[in-house]
């Protein structure tokens, strides 16, 4: 059974008091007994309070420890909420969204608190593919190792004065899948809300210029983009000896207000097997050129031809 501190306190007391009686009634010969309960009693009262105050200065150690681990604590806690409140300043200084930075945070956290693991496990790998991307664009440059839709539609969403877009997929299933028609949806919307400019240049091959099958599809696929309201031109390559630029990679680019372009890199069988996004001045300029030369020598496509009426009798 534990014995109460203050019992245990009175317990040594009454000890230490009464073996100093015993000791001055031993050593006192002239039998003065007010003298010795005296000498008890101060003692014994010393020991009462010297027994208080080393439990005092063990109490104000433990309160002092307690007050310098709390002090750190929150020293500790206000660098983060320091830290914090730098980067939000930061983002709003950078023209970014603090609300959206919140929301993914409190979003993440609920996640984690109530989610079933396979969905923590499916948010932890959708931000950090979103951190690996940001953190790329620091340097001006992103890489996707396929291809990657959704940056040509958002980059499309974000656009506000031209998209500008080389094709060498004409006559590949691209255009009549469902991927297609988001992009083609996002670009009518840019052109309707914001008056983006869009033109598209299509690279065809010299023999399917000359195949009547070919240019017979290929006729309503531009019409069918330019009655979107998207201007369209095209190139048969290789280009005629003489002509500016000199070569010319049938490759899909697609710039976004002169200012970034997305690269879709083909493997050898002809499928795009990277998505590279690239905003440095240089390599934008460089594309910018490019396509303004390409375009300047461009052939518009001739249009649909409709049935004549014929004479009624």
């Amino acid at each position: 059974m534990r014995i109460a501190p203050i019992v245990l306190k009175i317990l040594v007391t009454v000890v230490v008091s009464t073996g100093i009686y015993t000791l001055t009634e031993l050593l006192d010969l002239t039998g003065d007994k007010l003298w010795q309960i005296a000498v008890s009693v101060v003692i014994g009262g010393s020991v009462f309070i010297v027994q208080y105050m080393i439990d005092f200065e063990r109490r104000l150690d433990t309160v002092e420890t307690g007050h310098r681990e709390h002090s750190r604590e929150l020293g500790v806690q206000f660098n983060q909420l320091s830290e914090a409140a730098g980067l939000l300043s930061d983002l709003d200084e950078a023209g970014m969204s603090t609300s959206d930075a919140r929301r993914l945070i409190k979003s993440l956290s609920r996640v984690g608190q109530q989610g079933p693991e396979i969905v923590k496990a499916f948010a932890r790998s959708e931000v950090e593919s979103l951190a690996s991307v940001v953190t790329d664009l620091t340097g001006m440059t992103a890489h996707w190792p396929r291809d990657n839709n959704e940056w040509l539609i958002r980059l499309t969403e974000c656009a506000r004065r031209t998209v500008d877009a080389t094709s060498s997929s004409v006559d590949q299933p691209f255009w009549n899948t469902d991927s297609a028609g988001p992009y083609l949806d996002a670009q009518a919307e840019a052109m309707r809300a914001r008056g983006v400019t869009i033109r598209r240049l299509f690279m065809i091959k010299e023999e399917e210029r000359g195949n009547s099958d070919f240019m017979r599809r290929f006729t309503r696929l531009c019409q069918a983009q330019r009655d979107a309201g998207i201007s369209v031109r095209f190139l048969s390559l290789p280009l005629p000896e003489g002509s500016s630029p000199r070569s010319v990679v049938a490759r899909d680019v697609v710039i976004f207000d002169s200012e970034l372009y997305l690269e879709f890199e083909p493997d050898r069988q002809e499928g795009n097997i990277q998505t590279r996004l690239d905003a440095d001045g240089r390599r934008v300029d460089g594309q910018v050129r490019t396509f303004n030369a390409l375009w300047a020598i461009a052939t518009e496509p001739a249009p649909r031809s409709t049935p004549s009426s014929g004479a009624t009798g």
